[in-house]
């Protein structure tokens, strides 16, 4: 699929069927967020793909809907903010801005490979370390969900014009 394609195709799924995603298909998925470039080339970033039901189970209460509850599979980001690139004007880490590129990269190649995915970020974070511990100094950023679309029909966007985002040479 052409760029500008892909671009307008991917859309936040919340309806899968039941199947379980090839781990050779979430590979492809979480190779395309190690091309994705981070600040300073730091890399601050570690990606968990979870598809064993038991831990779905206990990972559900950190972001308690039922559409969640029902994807098959999930990747979580993690970073780890010391590691990431720090702005020396005002001390602003860019581990979550990384995050977002290596997530967005992943909803992309996703999307080309077939598969939907919701990228969600109002989870509770302490509830995910919970249900899947991790190494100190991580930190989970985002969940994605990842499987086979029930529907391939994207929903219309609704976007704001080019002319309420873009300015040139002022605000």
């Amino acid at each position: 699929m052409h760029f500008k394609e892909l671009m307008k195709a991917r859309y936040s799924v919340r309806n899968y069927h039941e199947n379980k995603v090839d781990h050779t298909l979430i590979k492809q998925v979480a190779k395309a967020g190690l091309v994705a470039p981070s600040a300073a080339n730091r890399q601050p970033l570690k990606f968990i793909a979870v598809d064993k039901d038991i831990i779905l189970k206990k990972l559900h209460p950190a972001y308690p809907r039922d559409w969640f509850a029902k994807a098959p599979s999930l990747i979580i980001i993690y970073g780890h903010q010391e590691a990431s690139w720090k702005r020396s004007f005002d001390n602003k880490y860019h581990c979550d801005i990384d995050a977002a590129i290596a997530t967005d990269h992943m909803t992309l190649m996703a999307t080309d490979l077939g598969l939907g995915t919701c990228w969600v970020c109002n989870f509770d974070p302490e509830l995910v370390k919970e249900a899947l511990p991790c190494d100190d100094g991580w930190e989970p950023i985002a969940i994605l969900t990842i499987g086979y679309p029930t529907n391939n029909n994207a929903p219309e966007k609704k976007r704001k014009s080019i002319d309420d985002m873009l300015s040139f040479n002022g605000w």
